[in-house]
């Protein structure tokens, strides 16, 4: 039996003064039968709440009501005339009361139909939403298998010439003419070179890139390699470059080499966004950590006390609209124009810094820049003294 609502209860009253009005009629004009028929209109009002006890009552009411009409004084002779007339009655009120329950009814059961098929046609499309997900993901994941492949053959490649070039390097550095700035470039130069050719030997030794090795450091020295190494390029387009460290931050929980991937590869990204005359500013800092932050981060760093290092990458770009901040972080996907960017820059760096207990974030707005966050685990006290293996 289905729940009695306020509009089934407004009806409900609404048919109830119509029997009693039409019932007072009957009191005083009961040889006029023709008010009998009146009591179809409470009958067909009841219909609509459905409800099929509701809807007997109201039928044996008004078979009653209709048949009480013979109790009151007749001609002589008229008697027998009025129980036909007052069956008759009856007999009209009990086949508009079948036709508006049927009635009823099939209009219910259409009612149920839609719904089923606005069910199932949710459904359909929820599964459908899901197997293009699905269909989408398996690309993903054969792209980047070709990818592998082609990176191993290219890292094969390209580690011979790497290693004559980081020769001729260090032979620049021992020139007698060279001056301390230039020796100081040319180290910057040496440093990255042999990132690259490590960073190549992990290609070559695995299909899957090296684990980070964190380990609870300053985080000076985690940012300041990036942004030296990038300052000028910064320089030659015209974009300042500010750096704000705290002095008195925790310690930080990170592979040197895998954070400074992360930050090169945000801050190409800002340089890229930004024209000439615009801003960059990387600010570190720290705050508490949320219960999440603190299960994912202290699941891989030791120690790990309730605060987050935060390394800020703001810039005053062009900005970028929602739909492209949503799949920033996908694989292959890219804003930039062919030829100038794989599309998985941001996907490997969200990948390196989780692996880290921590997260990559992105805020941007059109016209007006885009704000990347890293979150990492940090530490007030100093580094625990690792233990020698026997």
């Amino acid at each position: 039996m289905t729940a009695i609502t306020h509009r089934d209860r407004l009806v409900l009253a609404i048919a109830a003064v119509c029997f009693l009005i039409i019932l007072i009629i009957e009191e005083f004009a009961p040889v006029n039968v023709v008010g009998a028929y009146g009591y179809v209109l409470p009958i067909l009002l009841v219909t609509t709440i459905r409800n099929r006890t509701i809807m007997l009552t109201m039928v044996l009411a008004c078979v009653v009501a209709t048949y009480l009409g013979l109790l009151q004084p007749t001609k002589p002779g008229r008697f027998q005339a009025a129980v036909i007339n007052r069956s008759v009655v009856v007999g009209v009120l009990l086949v508009v009361a079948y036709l508006g329950v049927s009635w009823e009814e099939r209009k219910a059961r259409e009612e149920a139909a839609r719904s089923a098929l606005a069910r199932e046609t949710e459904n359909l499309l929820k599964a459908n939403t899901q197997l293009i997900q699905a269909k989408d993901q398996l690309n993903r994941s054969e792209r980047l298998a070709a990818v592998g492949q082609l990176v191993a053959s290219v890292a094969h490649e390209v580690g011979t010439p790497l290693h004559s070039i980081a020769w001729h390097v260090q032979a620049l550095a021992e020139e007698p003419g060279a001056t301390p700035e230039m020796r100081k470039r040319v180290a910057i130069i040496d440093d990255q070179l042999a990132r690259v050719v490590r960073i190549i030997q992990d290609l070559l030794s695995s299909t899957r890139p090296r684990q980070p090795e964190p380990q609870w450091l300053p985080v000076e020295e985690v940012v300041i390699p990036s942004t030296v190494l990038m300052e000028p390029a910064f320089h030659e387009k015209g974009i300042a470059l500010t750096v704000e460290i705290p002095n008195d931050l925790p310690l930080v929980w990170a592979d040197k080499e895998k954070i400074h991937q992360v930050l090169v590869n945000v801050l190409t990204n800002a340089l890229a966004a930004t024209t000439a005359q615009g801003k960059v500013t990387v600010t570190a800092g720290h705050r508490a950590a949320s219960s999440a932050e603190l299960d994912r981060g202290r699941l891989v760093a030791e120690g790990m006390s309730p605060l987050v290092i935060t390394i800020e990458v703001r810039d005053t770009g062009c900005g970028m609209p929602d739909e492209d901040i949503q799949k920033a972080f996908e694989p292959f996907f890219t804003t930039k124009a062919i030829g100038k960017g794989t599309g998985l820059g941001l996907f490997l760096s969200r990948e390196s810094a989780v692996a880290h207990g921590g997260n990559l974030a992105m805020m941007s707005e059109i016209g007006r820049g885009t704000t990347v966050t890293m979150t990492l685990p940090a530490m007030r006290s100093e580094p625990i003294p690792r233990r020698e293996e026997a």
